[in-house]
């Protein structure tokens, strides 16, 4: 990877949303005004809205709330805490390190060269707008890891609500709704035999204050916590969460999902519509009666409680 010091030096001066003229920055990195467009190229390449100013200078579209470890670890007080500007993806540094990390360990970076989601698909990832975070856990039982995605989504959308006093939902298996849109997706990764003790680590993509720009690669609906004009510090989100995570995870290993089930429904999206549940070549379409103890979705079709659990399963409102 080539040098990224003089960008993110550039980033930090440029969060405040003021006009900086190209000769300020200039002196302040020691370079010519033509480096200086150099890197604000750069900076545009990773996602970064930069007005050029005619006369003035340079000013980002947005202030930027930067993530800040000393802001970060002040709030979970415990545990290995990784704050980095540029990053693959955080859920593959995390289990690259495996024999490293104790429960609870997180990682969170700014900009993800390789985000991914579910089934290795595309996850937009520009840089400073949004929040990639992933947590690593040991689980002693492979099997108890089903059902893991319900139980962060409903810790994620409960600690967003609590922050925002939104209405912040679940979708099945591992997305959070606000407004009928995608607002969030989780991502579980596991090493280890399902008969076994299982290494976890939990990825989190929330959308905060992402540019319309990226619509096109996206293909589905979404929105981000801005534009619901729900404001919080991106290093307090990261920080609940942590903290809401680790206690809700010792939980889930004590009890299993059961505890959690009455949590999901309050905040189902779906609950008791009719949907259209892909499961590879197969439709299935039903009413949503909820989850059962194992995290399968619940549908009522022909007066009946079907479960659908596991494979290629894409859930649609049907029309």
């Amino acid at each position: 990877m080539k040098d990224v010091t003089i960008p993110l030096k550039l980033i930090k001066i440029l969060s405040d949303g003021s006009i900086h003229s190209g000769e300020q920055l200039g002196e302040l990195l020691g370079m010519t005004r033509a480096g200086i467009n150099k890197h604000i190229h750069t900076l545009s390449k990773w996602g970064i809205e930069v007005n050029t100013i005619t006369s003035k200078g340079y000013q980002l579209t947005r202030k930027m709330d930067l993530l800040d470890y000393e802001r970060i670890y002040g709030l979970v007080r415990r545990g290995n805490i990784i704050v980095k500007p540029f990053i693959n993806s955080t859920n593959q540094y995390l289990l690259e390190r495996i024999d490293q990390l104790s429960s609870g360990d997180a990682c969170v970076a700014e900009y993800q060269t390789a985000g991914r989601g579910r089934r290795g698909r595309y996850w937009a990832s520009p840089f400073g707008c949004n929040l990639y975070l992933s947590l690593y856990w040991h689980l002693d039982k492979g099997p108890a890891a089903m059902g893991l995605s319900l139980v962060a989504g409903i810790v994620i959308a409960e600690t967003l609500n609590k922050l925002s006093g939104s209405n912040i939902k679940v979708k099945w298996p591992n997305d959070l709704y606000l407004n009928e849109k995608k607002l969030a997706g989780i991502l579980i990764e596991m090493v280890g035999k399902t008969s076994d003790a299982a290494h976890v680590v939990i990825g989190i993509g929330l959308n905060i204050a992402m540019s319309r720009n990226y619509e096109t690669n996206i293909n589905q609906g979404w929105i981000n916590l801005e534009q619901a004009d729900i404001q919080i510090e991106r290093n307090v989100i990261a920080g609940q969460i942590i903290i809401a995570l680790r206690h809700e995870l010792v939980q889930f290993e004590k009890y299993g999902l059961v505890p959690f089930i009455k949590r999901w429904l309050a905040l189902d999206n779906f609950l008791y519509k009719k949907v259209r549940l892909h499961i590879g070549d197969h439709l299935a379409i039903g009413i949503v009666k909820g989850i059962n103890e194992h995290g399968a979705i619940l549908l009522e079709q022909n007066a009946e409680i079907v479960s659908y659990i596991g494979g290629e399963i894409s859930l649609r409102p049907a029309r």
